[in-house]
């Protein structure tokens, strides 16, 4: 297990709400299609909890893996129209856009440089990996992805248990921007997770924070995450790119 800083017990710091990031890059908020909203009413709600947290745009992130959730472009841009419209409806004043979250493997590979693939800001792509292990190829999907002009942002590295400093070292080197979880500030995950998000705030490693907002159980949270330490040195670090999109 990594240990990059003392364990020591940390005081908590005075909230500090979310609009200094102004967007959320990370959620699952297309009702029905993944593992996150089952429907447009806890949609909204998600949305307006978002609101409540301070943000002022959100750029949900549905889950595409060829084989539990087959998405196209399609099928989310469609859902995210049905929630614009109930959003406009309810006259909810928060900006939504939609990207995803592409898990790589031998599918995802073979869509690179033969379909337009959902990006976000500066043709960002959020990306994940197994939480087994990476491909074998990994680096050459990065490279293939970076040759098409992609700007590969990898979501919640710290949740991957095989990765040590040193390949989160060479994923920064390679040109990789790291997205964090909120709650892996908050010890959700595990506390070794915790742990190895602490360090990669140490090194200043972080480009992006996100919620990977799934339910109404993970909105409750976030608040305690505004309180912490790290969501405070994370913000001073001035590397965090949320607020430019």
């Amino acid at each position: 297990m990594l240990k990059w800083f003392s364990k020591k017990k940390e005081e908590d710091c005075a909230p500090l709400d979310f609009s200094v990031l102004k967007t959320d890059i990370h959620s699952h908020f297309i009702p029905g299609i993944d593992d996150g909203s089952p429907d447009l009413e806890t949609s909204i709600s998600l949305i307006k909890k978002m609101q409540e947290l301070g943000y002022k745009k959100v750029i949900t992130s549905p889950h595409v893996m060829s084989d539990f959730y087959q998405n196209t472009s399609e099928t989310i841009l469609n859902g995210l129209n049905d929630v614009r419209a109930e959003l406009k409806a309810q006259a909810i004043s928060i900006e939504i856009d939609a990207a995803a979250e592409y898990y790589i493997d031998f599918e995802f590979e073979q869509k690179i440089g033969k379909e337009k693939l959902l990006t976000f800001g500066d043709n960002y792509i959020l990306v994940e990996l197994s939480f087994m292990q990476a491909p074998q190829n990994l680096f050459d999907i990065i490279f293939k992805l970076q040759l098409e002009g992609y700007k590969v942002v990898l979501a919640h590295p710290e949740r991957y248990e095989y990765y040590t400093k040193k390949d989160y070292e060479e994923l920064v080197a390679r040109g990789v921007l790291l997205q964090i979880n909120l709650l892996s500030l908050i010890g959700y995950y595990s506390p070794q997770i915790q742990q190895k998000t602490k360090g990669l705030i140490a090194e200043n490693q972080v480009s992006f924070v996100g919620t990977d907002c799934h339910n109404m159980n993970h909105a409750a949270l976030y608040e305690k995450c505004q309180t912490q330490k790290d969501w405070h040195d994370l913000v001073n670090s001035g590397k965090l790119l949320n607020s430019t999109l």
